[in-house]
Parts: C-alpha cells; sequence; structure tokens
C-alpha cells in the first residue's frame, strides 16, 4: 500500500475527533507541515516537548499527534530563539508535521475519557455529561421525479445527507403535487391559468443547521421550478453517544485502595504516583473518569452515583470541600460519596494514544494506504522526583 498525504491523515484523524467540538479556548488542528507531504511513520504523545521531538527525529516520524496543542497561548514569534520555536523549527528541519487532538479528543468515542474508563475496567460505560446532539435540520423538497437525483447531489454537495459514515443519504417517496401558474409566472410545466398535476418525488434529508442557507441555495439552483415547494424543519436535539468524562462500573465490586491500586498499575508511573481519599476500605463499584483537569466536574460524578471519581490535578480547596461535604452527608444518613482518586495529568491521558495510533492505522488501512505508529513512551509529566521528611515530625 501507498503512504498517505499529510492532509489525508489530517482529514482522517479530524472525522474522529472533529475540531468543532473543541472548546472555543481550544487551539487543535495541524501546526505544521506539508498537506502534500507523504506520511509514513506517526508517533503520538501526550506534550509537544523536547524529548518528544527528539523521538520523533530519531525514529524518523514524519508526524507527531500530541494531545497537548504547542500554540494555544497567542504567540508573536516563532524564532528558534524561544523554546516554542525552537521546537517548530526542529520539526521543520526534520521534515516532521505537528498536530494536536486536544479537547476535540477528550469527549470522542475511543478518545481521552473512552480510554481511561477502558484500562481501569469499566463496563456499561456512558458519558459523565453526555453533548447534546449535533443541531440538525430536516430539508423536505417536492421536484418532480426525474429531477430528484439532480436536487440530491446538490444538496449533498452543500452538506446536507452526512451520516456518521455515510454521504448523500435521503428518503423519497412520490406523490401528487397540484399547482395553478398565475399571470405573470414562467412555469418549466404547464400553462398560465391552467392547473396542473404532476407526479413529484418528496426528498428529505438531513443538514447541520450551521448549513442551512447553502442547502437551500443549493436545492434552488438545481431545481427545476421557478417556486420550489420545500420546508426545512429544525430537528429535536437529542443527547449524543459523547461527552465529558465517563461513567460505568466495575465488574466485580472491590475497595478504594484496591481500585487506587489498579489506577497505579493501568497508567505511567509519575513522581506523584496516585493519591486517594476516602475510607481505604470503602467499597467502589460505579465509577466516574474524566481524563485531565476535573475539578469543576464534583457535582456530575455525585449526581451519576459513582462511588470514586478519577481525575487529575486536584487541588487543595475544592478536594477538602469535597471530602468534608461527604462526611456532613454520612452523618445525616446520606451517600458520603463519592470518594476521589487523583492522577498525574499526563498519566490519566496517555492510556489513549494506544487507541489512537491504532485507529489512524485502521483507518488509512481502509482507504488503501498505511502507516507505521508508534506510541511514546517518554514521561514527559513535569514532576521529576518527591521526597519526604527525614523524620516524623508533622509540619
Amino acid at each position: 500500500m501507498s503512504a498517505p498525504r499529510l492532509a489525508d491523515v489530517a482529514r482522517v484523524l479530524e472525522r474522529r475527533y472533529p475540531p468543532s467540538t473543541a472548546e472555543s479556548w481550544d487551539a487543535v488542528g495541524l501546526v505544521t507541515g506539508d498537506p502534500d507531504q507523504p506520511v509514513r511513520r506517526v508517533l503520538f504523545a501526550v506534550d509537544p516537548v523536547a524529548t518528544v521531538v527528539d523521538e520523533a527525529l530519531e525514529w524518523g516520524a514524519d508526524l507527531v499527534v500530541t494531545h497537548h496543542p504547542l500554540l494555544l497561548k497567542g504567540v508573536t514569534s516563532v524564532a528558534a530563539t524561544t523554546f516554542k520555536g525552537a521546537v517548530l523549527h526542529r520539526l521543520v528541519r526534520g521534515g516532521c508535521a505537528l498536530l494536536a487532538a486536544h479537547t476535540n479528543a477528550d469527549a470522542a468515542t475511543d478518545g481521552v475519557a473512552d480510554a481511561l474508563a477502558q484500562v481501569l475496567g469499566l463496563v456499561d460505560v456512558e458519558p459523565l455529561l453526555a453533548d447534546a446532539g449535533p443541531a440538525l435540520d430536516k430539508h423536505v423538497v417536492f421536484v418532480p421525479v426525474a429531477d430528484a437525483p439532480r436536487v440530491v447531489d446538490a444538496m449533498a454537495a452543500a452538506g446536507a445527507g452526512a451520516l456518521g459514515a455515510y454521504e448523500r443519504c435521503a428518503w423519497t417517496t412520490t406523490g401528487e403535487g397540484t399547482f395553478t401558474p398565475l399571470p405573470g409566472a414562467s412555469p418549466t410545466i404547464g400553462s398560465v391559468g391552467t392547473r396542473e398535476v404532476v407526479v413529484e418525488a418528496r426528498v428529505e434529508m438531513v443538514a447541520p443547521r450551521g448549513a442551512r442557507t447553502a442547502v437551500v441555495t443549493a436545492m434552488r439552483g438545481a431545481h427545476p421550478y421557478e417556486e420550489p415547494a420545500f420546508d426545512v424543519l429544525e430537528a429535536a436535539s437529542l443527547p449524543g453517544s459523547t461527552g465529558t468524562g465517563r461513567v460505568g462500573r466495575l465488574a466485580e465490586p472491590t475497595t478504594l485502595r484496591a481500585f487506587a491500586q489498579r489506577a497505579a498499575d493501568a497508567t505511567p508511573a509519575t513522581a506523584q504516583g496516585v493519591r486517594f481519599a476516602g475510607d481505604p476500605d470503602g467499597r467502589v463499584e460505579r465509577v466516574a473518569v474524566v481524563g485531565g483537569s476535573g475539578d469543576p466536574f464534583f457535582d456530575a460524578a455525585r449526581a451519576a452515583g459513582a462511588d470514586v471519581y478519577v481525575t487529575a490535578d486536584l487541588r487543595h480547596h475544592p478536594a477538602s470541600e469535597q471530602r468534608e461535604r461527604a462526611a456532613f452527608d454520612a452523618r445525616a444518613g446520606r451517600a458520603a460519596t463519592p470518594y476521589l482518586v487523583d492522577l498525574a495529568h499526563f498519566a490519566s491521558e496517555w492510556p489513549w494514544l494506544p487507541l489512537a495510533a491504532r485507529d489512524l492505522a485502521a483507518d488509512l488501512h481502509a482507504q488503501g494506504t498505511t502507516v507505521e505508529t508508534r506510541v511514546s513512551v517518554r514521561c514527559t509529566d513535569p514532576w521529576t522526583g518527591r521526597v519526604g521528611r527525614t523524620d516524623s515530625r508533622s509540619s
């Protein structure tokens, strides 16, 4: 099989991790690289840092896909005299592109949240906070039967009829349309003042609401009638299958201590290790997870009935308030959960990399091209060590 172009690889990645689903403050997508360059080797890593660039260039990678963006905040220079500029210059000189999939990969199917849930052994998994489904219109058009394929083609080219991995999706049926052209009309069929009855197709296609004007314009351009009959109906938004975090259950209940050990064994080792808060012998079965910084989602984990909430970067005050609330609820006879398990940020997101590498290779293979993928095993967690007091005095 031949090697794909960088543009082809980026397109496949964007299909799995749509940039439109990224947070408004995020910076995702292609950072550097020629869209026409061939891609034979792809390295996946959490962070776009110097050691990852070392690994990519030593291996001969044509593309590095990272979770975290390199240029998340605005810059005025990418000169090699800055540390970020130096990273970019090395990649460009080495012919290696860089692409970031950040918050658009967090919520996606087989994205960061799913990957963390999988390595922890969760089953019956669903989004912790489900995204609303996309805002869609249903376009209903009445057109002479012979002209229906042309109208469907035009609407599809404008963005209608895309459902998952399918395009040009439409439903048609036939019936009779009737009309009487009035003076001043220029009818395609019939004549002024004469009632006409025409066998017509009813064509239905869905389209993103943002494409409404383009789809209607395309339909009018392809339709043979001077005044097409059509409806645009706003479809109800339904909860999607993706969203922030995941919640599921363990096949067999365990203790908090044992579950925290499972989390440590399932994720890369870091200087922080794995911290937990709660009764070490407390029962754990229902588990909520959010990869990366999860402070904002305590209430969602509680509302989901989680026994434990697994995330990263938990700060003192939010964690303390969570445990105080649990103790207060216990005294009042209410459920005193969730417990907390705090991973290092890097460790909570690394499990996504093997899934992303696997899916990219499979998607490209299905298109008749092939790449070699590798997951970086270099720890890019910023902390390099941890020490304790040399005596037993409390601080």
